[in-house]
């Protein structure tokens, strides 16, 4: 079978953005000519392109993302309400038990967070807006693979699971295991999975109109819960989720 073609330009321009998205500081030329393997003649050319559509803006230090992707990214929660839906039931969450609450969505072996409302006070967490983890140890991955047949996650994870911490999933049969109490009990759990001393629960919301596969979820350390904590956000966690459900 034949290679699908792709557009050189278009290529080029996902491979700047992509630097400069998993960049803690503005980029300077030389270091995206490396990491791109691009001419400086061409790479020049796409950043004054792309710098004049404010995709990217000049610093006099490098280059850095633009606001313009993110006016454009904004519209992929925003276009069949799942932000707004979202935001008014994390907010009901965070008030009534002061932890934060995380919107993310499946993307093949991995999750992405598109949204969080943040408590009152502070949480070590792995979840900026457009993060990822592989979904096998997070508890969001862990809702939203549950929502599949058991042949789909097979055909969508290897065998073996990379670890991310000491106490990560990593024999496919164990995970399919806790994937099927997760589909009996509605609620995903992780301890230590991901971070050293964070806990997170999470529950599956469904699949929009757009065909977003969307869980949520709370992160908290393991000083803030109890027994008797966990059973109340672990129920807070599952309603929530099937209110924004429902609403969608």
């Amino acid at each position: 079978m034949n290679a699908p073609y792709e557009v050189p330009a278009l290529k080029r321009i996902h491979d700047i953005l992509d630097v400069l998205s998993r960049a803690s500081a503005p980029v300077k030329p030389a270091a995206l000519a490396d990491a791109t393997g691009l001419s400086r003649s061409t790479l020049y050319l796409m950043l004054d392109s792309l710098e004049r559509r404010h995709w990217i803006e000049k610093r006099p230090d490098g280059y850095i993302i633009g606001l313009t992707l993110f006016e454009l990214g904004s519209a992929y929660v925003r276009h069949d309400r799942l932000q707004e839906i979202f935001r008014k039931e994390a907010a009901s969450f965070v008030a009534a038990h002061n932890e934060v609450a995380q919107l993310a969505v499946l993307d093949g072996e991995q999750v992405v967070y598109i949204a969080r409302e943040d408590a009152a006070r502070p949480v070590r967490l792995v979840s900026d807006l457009g993060s990822r983890l592989p979904a096998h140890c997070c508890a969001l991955g862990k809702a939203l693979l549950a929502s599949m047949t058991d042949d789909e996650v097979c055909a969508l994870l290897p065998k073996r699971l990379a670890p991310v911490t000491s106490r990560t999933v990593t024999r496919r049969a164990d995970l399919l295991d806790a994937l099927a109490a997760i589909r009996r009990s509605g609620l995903a759990h992780e301890r230590e999975e991901v971070s050293a001393g964070l806990t997170c629960f999470a529950a599956f919301v469904g699949v929009t109109a757009l065909g977003k596969r969307v869980a949520v979820s709370t992160s908290l350390p393991l000083e803030r819960i109890d027994a008797k904590r966990e059973k109340r956000i672990a129920i807070a966690i599952v309603e929530m989720a099937h209110r924004i459900g429902k609403a969608l």
